[in-house]
């Protein structure tokens, strides 16, 4: 099924997001998971601890988690779990890259659940956190109630040159010009492996150049109406280093699988329900991989959102996933 909102084309400028999300609330319960000898991670619930478990994986990776992501959930109906993935946010080690892979990720989650007690969750995740939501529930898909899926990203060789070395960059020529132009002519064939180079740079001031030009990049075309509050996250150098770092590191090692991993396993979600919601205009993860997952999932809804770039503060792409959620009750 394929969903594409009917009301007539035009830009809701009255409604905002505080209008479409629940209201603010703080955690009921927060921690420290031991979860190797090297990493710790952070957690969090917060809204009802009765309530219907769901756990909210962040994006980046890197990005850490966030207290608006609370907001897309009734905090009456639902137990809503976050963490900091390894190496970002409150995780410890900073930034770490050892033991740090997308296998490692799935363990932790599962580490969680059965640390706080839940038997089965539903899984919310968007643009990478729609890669670990999808890998977690291909290798533990009897602990997966459903799936809410927003920006699809896989990781494909396609959609990672697009995003860094063209396509995108026809689309933002202004924003991508100083990323681009952070790294030397000569190693500009290929943009992730200069920032990779750097990223892992022993010499600090290095790291944060790149981490630096690395955020502003992802932050610039992220809206469909740049907003100038997320080029600031790129001035926060502890997060960006954190964000770049960890992003560049997966992303060179192509999330640690083989090309099209998820597509070519989809059969396996196929009893778990699944609602994708893609903005029309996402450029930093294009609605086509959105499509494709769709393709290899026939029991799943697709809703393309036709006002809406990749961010889930849009408010049309906030819309929808409050409405997903609330389905879930």
């Amino acid at each position: 099924m394929v969903a594409q909102r009917s009301w007539p084309f035009m830009l809701d400028v009255t409604t905002t997001l505080d209008d479409v999300l629940y209201p603010p609330h703080e955690p009921h319960t927060t921690g420290r998971l031991e979860v190797s000898d090297l990493h710790t991670v952070a957690w969090e619930a917060s809204g009802n601890p009765n309530g219907i478990p769901v756990v909210v994986l962040h994006g980046g990776p890197g990005g850490g988690a966030q207290p608006s992501y609370r907001r897309y959930f009734d905090p009456a109906a639902f137990n809503i779990v976050q963490f900091d993935q390894r190496g970002c946010g409150a995780s410890t080690p900073h930034a770490e890259l050892t033991d740090n892979t997308t296998h490692h990720l799935v363990e932790d989650i599962e580490t969680l659940r059965a640390h706080l007690g839940i038997e089965t969750w539903h899984v919310f995740g968007g643009s990478w956190g729609s890669t670990l939501s999808m890998m977690y529930a291909l290798h533990h898909p009897e602990r997966v109630r459903s799936l809410v899926l927003r920006g699809i990203f896989m990781c494909r060789k396609s959609e990672l040159h697009w995003f860094y070395q063209d396509g995108a960059s026809h689309m933002f020529p202004d924003a991508f010009a100083p990323y681009r132009d952070h790294i030397p002519s000569e190693e500009q064939g290929d943009l992730i492996a200069a920032y990779y180079r750097r990223l892992t740079s022993e010499d600090v001031s290095i790291r944060r150049a790149a981490a630096k030009e690395w955020t502003r990049w992802e932050m610039a075309t992220s809206r469909l109406f740049p907003d100038p509050s997320y080029l600031d996250k790129a001035e926060d150098l502890d997060f960006a280093v954190a964000f770049a770092r960890i992003e560049c590191h997966y992303f060179i090692n192509a999330i640690f699988v083989e090309e099209a991993y998820i597509l070519n396993r989809a059969e396996r979600l196929a009893n778990i329900p699944t609602v994708i919601v893609q903005g029309r205009y996402d450029v930093v993860c294009p609605p086509r991989s959105a499509w494709e997952l769709h393709q290899a999932l026939p029991q799943s809804q697709l809703v393309m959102v036709p006002d809406a770039g990749h961010s889930m503060g849009e408010v049309s792409i906030a819309r929808e996933l409050v409405k997903a959620t609330n389905d879930l009750r």
